[in-house]
């Protein structure tokens, strides 16, 4: 640790952040801290201030250490938007209006463009005040160009807060983007905004953004091929817009996807090829500098090039620091280093800690640096290719092994061949980078850059065809899988105690890898055992629709008024991760029709559709008012409403008695609200699964 000393100081400046998130209100408490944090460190210099030779001092050690656990709580404190006064958290009167600008460079969606913005006034109860916040807009397109960076616009109309996840397992949308400071979302037609002008609010950025559609734009003029387009544009730009759904999900099955986000691979790729390919430089008088030198700037170009992406610029970082060590001559520690990009990243963004990538990517690094040069030296291969290509698949197998748990955890899957794909992935990705960067270089040499926009577009084709032939590959992807929080920490001490084994070979790490291993396999069959006895009846949220699911172990049968074919993206953030937390495997789809039909223990009218399942009568009510008045003479034990069928209460009164009285969001929500209302004057229990989220009863 006295080697590595940014990993004492990373420690407590994460353990900062973390208490700040888990327990905001204790600021008192962690002043305290910091406030005998600094009398102990200042104690330990003080003491030891006329030694020659400075003795280790516990107390200045525990000293610091609280005080940077204080200063990542206040550092967080600062970085949280909704702590501030003015925030639009805080209105008493709804916002009417507001004047915002555009912070980030705004996304091209099917319909609409994604904007945020940063506000600057609003209008609450008839006149402007300061305030602030962020807000993500969804633009209607409507044949508009894409809206620029730094755009003052005046909107009229009221955000509202982003929804937590109303079904179990649904990614926390709401969580994600409160991380980034933003709490509030709108749906934007062209009449509610205007444009004032342009004044970016940060001029560097505003560069960034600049070089980046400039890349953009040539990248699109010289590589002819969609297909190819859309990859070099999310390797390189890391613009994903145009990636095809169904190549995308080839990269995924492959285990290659990680490389259509810019990321700390990608600055390492660079940084390996400029150092292979100038490393002749070092060995000149004062070539280490000229060196260092130019693999600064084209690595911070590259930064500057992908808008300042967070996993570029973390990546950046860390290689700046090896940098500036090789060019003053000083040896560096790689946990060190890790330790001091991370700490420096978290001062400045704090909630970066909680980002998938950053984990993923200090884990990876970590991996590698750790075991990949012993695995390597482990085999040794009498030809050069064999050796080039055992290096690549050992630095593949660690970086996997680092981070596959957490992989799992985040996305519930996991490629069966990446080992297949990964060495011939990190080779022609080898080439594209310093080839796209290469064709920006000559975009102005007639001729040259003709061939160099070629050469991109056939290596961006050779990438697209293996990892097309991996994906194809029965069995390709490992889908379904889930971790608890539990599962996964016993995952990672047993990989730990594992290697610990094999370096020491030590009886303590073996009987400490069966007994985590015994422990991770108990979890894992009890949590098979609930799910094979598992019998479950749920109304799920999904906008403007109805779905009604059904399991019985590991099948479920769902009931739905969506179109999968057309639209498979609200399956997949709605109800993908509730069945795979549910350990679902087998299910089937129902479509909800208004053509009557009798079938099994299934009855459905133009009406309303009538089940029986484990032995409780489940009804769907389309219509209430219609020209036969039907009457059900039985209790049901689930009434379901839809499609606005139920507009006052009397209108049940003779049609159906009911124990459970559940609406689903294919009803209009002020009308939901309205009979809710009513509802709790009229002692009527019943459900909203917008207000509420989903309804699951387990039978």
């Amino acid at each position: 640790m006295k080697g590595s000393p940014f990993v004492r100081y990373a420690a407590a400046l994460i353990g900062g952040i973390l208490f700040y998130v888990w327990q905001p209100q204790l600021g008192w408490w962690v002043a305290g801290l910091g406030i005998g944090g600094a009398i102990l460190f200042g104690w330990g210099v003080f003491r030891n201030a006329r030694q020659d030779r400075k003795p280790l001092s516990p107390g200045a050690g525990i000293g610091s250490t609280l005080l940077l656990f204080s200063l990542g709580w206040v550092i967080t404190y600062v970085h949280t938007p909704a702590t501030r006064s003015d925030n639009i958290l805080h209105l008493s009167l709804p916002l009417e209006a507001y004047e915002a600008v555009i912070a980030n460079q705004p996304e091209e969606r099917a319909k609409t463009y994604r904007v945020e913005l940063a506000l600057r006034r609003g209008r609450v109860g008839g006149t402007y005040q300061p305030v602030s916040g962020r807000v993500i807009v969804y633009l209607d397109k409507s044949g508009i160009p894409l809206p620029q960076y730094g755009e003052r616009w005046l909107v009229e109309g009221t955000p509202r807060l982003i929804d937590p996840p109303l079904n179990p397992g649904e990614f926390n949308y709401q969580r994600f983007l409160s991380y980034k400071g933003i709490y509030h979302q709108q749906y934007l037609r062209q009449p509610q905004r205007q444009v004032l002008g342009v004044a970016p609010p940060n001029r560097l950025v505003g560069l960034a953004n600049a070089v980046n559609l400039f890349a953009d734009s040539l990248f699109t003029r010289q590589v002819g091929s969609r297909s190819e387009y859309g990859i070099i544009n999310a390797m390189i730009l890391g613009v994903r817009d145009d990636v095809d759904p169904e190549q995308y999900r080839a990269y995924a099955a492959s285990g290659a996807v990680h490389i259509l986000s810019v990321s700390g691979l990608h600055v390492a790729i660079l940084f390996g090829v400029l150092t292979v390919l100038l490393g002749f430089l070092e060995k000149r008088r004062g070539g280490k500098y000229l060196l260092g030198s130019i693999q600064l700037l084209i690595l911070w170009f590259y930064a500057l090039m992908t808008g300042f992406s967070p996993p570029v610029l973390r990546s950046a970082g860390m290689l700046t620091l090896l940098i500036i060590a090789r060019m003053m001559g000083r040896t560096h520690s790689m946990p060190n280093t890790l330790a001091a990009s991370a700490f420096f990243i978290l001062s400045a963004d704090p909630y970066a800690l909680f980002s998938a990538g950053f984990q993923l990517s200090y884990l990876a690094v970590a991996g590698i640096g750790a075991w990949q040069s012993g695995l390597y030296q482990s085999l040794s291969c009498r030809y050069v290719w064999l050796d080039k290509l055992w290096a690549v698949t050992a630095l593949a197998l660690v970086a996997q092994l680092a981070t596959f748990p957490l992989a799992v955890f985040y996305f519930h899957q996991f490629p069966t061949y990446f080992l297949l794909a990964n060495p011939v992935v990190m080779v022609l990705s080898q080439v594209l980078l310093p080839v796209a960067m290469g064709t920006l270089a000559v975009c102005w040499i007639p001729g040259l850059n003709e061939w160099a926009g070629w050469v991109l577009q056939k290596t961006a084709w050779l990438l697209n065809q293996a990892v097309s032939m991996t994906g194809q590959l029965p069995g390709a992807i490992w889908d379904g899988l889930w971790l608890s929080p539990v599962q996964l920490l016993l995952i990672y001490l047993i990989i730990l105690s594992g290697v610990a084994l094999l370096v020491t070979r030590q009886k303590t790490y073996l009987w400490l890898t069966c007994f985590l291993g015994l422990s991770l396999t108990a979890l894992l069959l009890t949590d098979q055992y609930l799910q094979k006895h598992q019998r479950r009846l749920a109304v799920h949220f999904l906008p403007h629709k109805t779905a009604v699911s059904l399991t019985e172990g590991a099948k479920a049968t769902l009931f739905t008024d969506l179109d999968l074919r057309k639209d498979p993206r609200s399956f997949d953030f709605y109800l993908k991760n509730t069945f795979g937390q549910w350990g679902v495997t087998d299910l089937s789809v129902s479509a909800l029709t208004d053509t009557g039909e009798a079938a099994g223990n299934s009855l459905q009218a133009s009406d309303y559709r009538l089940m029986v399942w484990q032995g409780k009568r489940i009804m769907l009510v389309n219509r209430l008012n219609g020209s036969e008045r039907w009457q059900l003479p039985a209790v049901v034990d689930y009434l379901i409403i839809r499609r606005n069928a139920l507009r006052s209460w009397e209108e049940l009164n003779g049609r159906v008695v009911a124990r459970h009285i559940l609406f689903d969001d294919s009803n209009k929500t002020a009308l939901t609200d309205q009979l809710l209302a009513e509802a709790a004057t009229r002692n009527i229990q019943c459900f909203s699964v917008r207000q509420q989220g989903a309804f699951v009863a387990d039978l």
